[in-house]
């Protein structure tokens, strides 16, 4: 090692120095890990389940559809592509990558320390909708809490201790909520046309279009939402892939035709419930009309397959919690970490405070919104690759996270009425904010020095 490099070395943590890139004979083709890893995040039922909550009754189908496109075009272009780019070319993980947005040592803690901590939200609302459904399921209500410390105990042991015993399973689970959607759309999808909301009957008959755009809105702000902290995850999930088609395909089809097929038939199903009165004109969940739909036995056992579908995902939340904890407090028990993550996952799918899910999502595109758009800037303004780590605290990074942060959640449920802003499209709104306020300060000078890596991690694995 060269004095140069010695000396760079010793400015850098060690999380950083021995890292080491995701060799060539570890990467796959696109549809054997991207694509699957995506595709099964969307067929998760607590993401489709309710789309139709959002913009429905106010736009009619038609304007729903669409922002579910929209929804998916966005995830894949702004909040996914620039992170798996960055995983392909360099093979390193997140919390490697992301210090040249956020500083080698602001590193651990943005994305690091929030990746893990918002991983708790997660496995909370994973906890809620899976304890939920099965409790209806077996038609015991009292059955809800004591399914909420099971399920959330025994993923967050899984993720510990042992998530590749689920990993073969997790292959075939998503065929269930795959089926599950193919009925639906049969027994609801030919009347879905015939569809007409009164909100969106008044607005045709006074000639205006803001019920369909704002249908527009919710749905593009609920899909972002649920979906940023995935986007950024895509360093961690495109390490795997071999080049930059693989990260483009893997992204089209496992994010965009992900999202239009899962949303997509869960509207479409729910419209055409309402409008061939099988459900209320309130009623907002596919799993809904199918219970009005199905006899009692075969629903219980669609309710119990897609919980158990679940399960993996909410041993891969406790796995990413888990990783994050070790690398930001690697002097804590993880048993001890995860467990109080846990324990506050647990208190938020039993309070029901997990069930609120436009607020939750809301928090985490707000909060991943921004480190999204500052890492496509760092991105560009390096020329199309990874800067490397940039030394202490950028504050490019912190303050471009600062401002979009506080952008997304002005309009979040989760604040007190009188503090709300009505922000149109807040994750995307928190997007666009974070990339404007790192390119201003980074061409105001306002980034800290980048350090080269030790000639062990290059900072470029080829991509090509």
């Amino acid at each position: 090692m060269s004095n140069h490099e010695s000396q760079a070395s010793g400015q850098l943590p060690a999380y950083i120095t021995s890292a080491k890139p995701n060799p060539a004979a570890s990467r796959a083709p696109w549809h054997k890990n991207i694509a699957p890893t995506y595709a099964g995040i969307f067929l998760w039922f607590v993401f489709w389940d309710s789309m139709s909550g959002n913009g429905l009754s106010l736009g009619g189908l038609w304007p729903t559809l669409i922002g579910i496109v929209l929804g998916g075009i966005i995830c894949h272009f702004l909040f996914y592509l620039v992170p798996g780019l960055l995983g392909v070319g360099t093979g390193l993980p997140l919390y490697v990558v992301g210090t040249s947005t956020f500083g080698a040592v602001g590193g651990l803690i943005m994305p690091g320390f929030l990746m893990g901590a918002l991983q708790f939200g997660w496995l909370g609302v994973n906890t809620f909708g899976s304890a939920d459904a099965l409790a209806k399921g077996f038609h015991t209500p009292a059955l809800y809490i004591p399914l909420c410390v099971v399920w959330a105990l025994a993923a967050a042991f899984v993720g510990l201790k042992g998530i590749q015993y689920v990993a073969k399973v997790a292959t075939y689970l998503p065929l269930i909520p795959l089926v599950v959607l193919i009925i639906g759309l049969v027994l609801f999808g030919g009347s879905a046309w015939e569809y007409k909301p009164v909100a969106a009957a008044a607005t045709a008959a006074t000639g205006s279009s803001g019920g369909g755009l704002q249908a527009m809105l919710l749905m593009i702000a609920a899909i972002v939402g649920f979906f940023a902290t995935a986007g950024a995850a895509g360093v961690d999930i495109c390490m795997s892939g071999r080049d930059k088609k693989d990260v483009s395909m893997g992204g089209i089809v496992g994010i965009i035709i992900a999202i239009v097929f899962t949303a997509g038939i869960s509207v479409i199903a729910v419209a055409g419930a309402r409008a061939s009165g099988v459900v209320d004109p309130e009623v907002t969940n596919m799993t809904v009309a199918l219970e009005k739909k199905l006899s009692p036995g075969f629903f219980a056992i669609v309710m119990i397959g897609l919980t158990i579908a679940s399960f993996p995902g909410a041993c891969f939340s406790s796995f990413i919690a888990a990783n994050s904890f070790k690398t930001v407090m690697p002097k804590v028990n993880p048993f001890v970490s995860v467990g109080i993550g846990t324990v506050v996952s647990i208190i938020l799918a039993v309070t029901g405070a997990a069930s609120k899910l436009p607020s939750v999502f809301g928090l985490i595109g707000a909060s991943f919104g921004p480190i999204c758009g500052a890492m496509l800037v760092d991105y560009l303004l390096a020329g199309g690759k990874w800067a490397g780590p940039r030394a202490g605290f950028n504050p490019a990074g912190w303050i471009a996270w600062a401002l979009g942060f506080l952008v997304g959640i002005l309009p979040n449920q989760l604040l007190p009425a009188s503090l709300r802003v009505d922000v149109p499209c807040a994750p995307v709104s928190a997007f666009i904010v974070g990339a404007v306020v790192y390119f201003v300060c980074a061409k105001l000078g306002m980034t800290s020095k980048c350090i080269p890596l030790p000639a062990a991690a290059p900072a470029e694995a080829p991509a090509e």
